[in-house]
């Protein structure tokens, strides 16, 4: 479950959009308040509000996210009991509150508002409010038996490095492919496998490297492994002409039919790659120099 909060001076704006019916907006708590719409609400909110003029943002807002398939199963005597506890972690309890539950999209979800002034004047501290309402979601979550945001991320991490490794297994190989000699091709073969190669241009028209997009995720080369960084990809696909051009005073690639200029660190790290390429093949062949 996630949880987040902020201070906000705009309580019935805010609150009207919790409360509102387009999104099948239902009360899940009420506590010190007997208002039946937001305007009635916001004006109870004001009666303590006024005891402290100088908080301007005087009004706590929070919504507390469970993931998708918590929310399938938490009806609205669960969602009041996970909005008590977290007000309870939050220290909140004896303040004027109300919570809605928005389900009009798949996510279900909790929109809360707590007063910030209290029944004598005083605001409540707000310091680190993000995190804390997010630390107070996570013993909610766990006290419950939800799923706590540290589960989802490393779930979503876990998934994350499979994307990058069968991203690796196909460019390794298409690569292996020796009919492979332009980036172009590189391309068009990724893509029959289902990988999307999208080049990453400034605003100088000048590459900068490339994405892979693959089942929903992107990510740059290097995220993917080192040895996808676009330098050495290209040096990977260079033939004796690409090495003439790579190392003229502009380097340029060919993408589509479109030449573009290579960033000027990346064209100064794949000259000295092409240079060591050039050496090596003379060596090999027994050039001297």
């Amino acid at each position: 479950m996630i949880g987040m909060g902020k201070s906000i001076a705009h309580t019935g704006a805010s609150m009207g959009y919790g409360w509102n019916k387009e999104k099948d907006a239902e009360v899940v708590l009420s506590q010190y308040v007997a208002g039946d719409n937001a305007q009635e609400v916001t004006e109870e909110f004001k009666i303590a509000q006024e005891m402290n003029e100088r908080c301007k943002k005087n009004t706590l807002s929070f919504v507390l996210s469970p993931t998708v398939e918590d929310g399938k199963k938490l009806n609205n005597e669960k969602l009041r009991e996970l909005t008590e506890r977290f007000l309870k972690e939050m220290q909140l309890k004896e303040r004027q509150a109300i919570a809605f539950v928005h389900r009009d999209k798949e996510h279900t979800h909790v929109h809360l508002y707590v007063n910030r002034i209290d029944f004598k004047g005083k605001a409540y501290n707000d310091s680190f409010i993000g995190k804390r309402s997010q630390l107070a979601a996570e013993n909610v979550a766990k006290e419950m038996g939800l799923t706590t945001v540290k589960e989802v991320q490393m779930e979503q991490q876990l998934q994350s490095v499979a994307i990058r490794n069968e991203i690796r297994r196909i460019h390794e190989r298409t690569l292996a492919n020796e009919q492979l000699k332009t980036l172009d091709a590189y391309i068009k073969a990724m893509r029959a496998q289902q990988v999307a190669v999208v080049p990453s241009i400034n605003k100088a028209n000048r590459l900068q490297g490339f994405r892979f997009e693959y089942k929903g995720e992107s990510f740059k080369g290097s995220e993917v492994h080192r040895s996808m960084s676009c330098g050495k990809l290209l040096s990977g696909l260079s033939t004796d002409l690409d090495i003439q051009k790579r190392l003229e005073k502009v380097p340029t690639i060919n993408i589509s039919g479109k030449a573009l200029e290579l960033s000027s660190n990346m064209a100064s790290a794949l000259a000295k790659k092409v240079i060591k390429q050039v050496i090596i093949k003379a060596i090999d062949t027994g050039i001297g120099f």
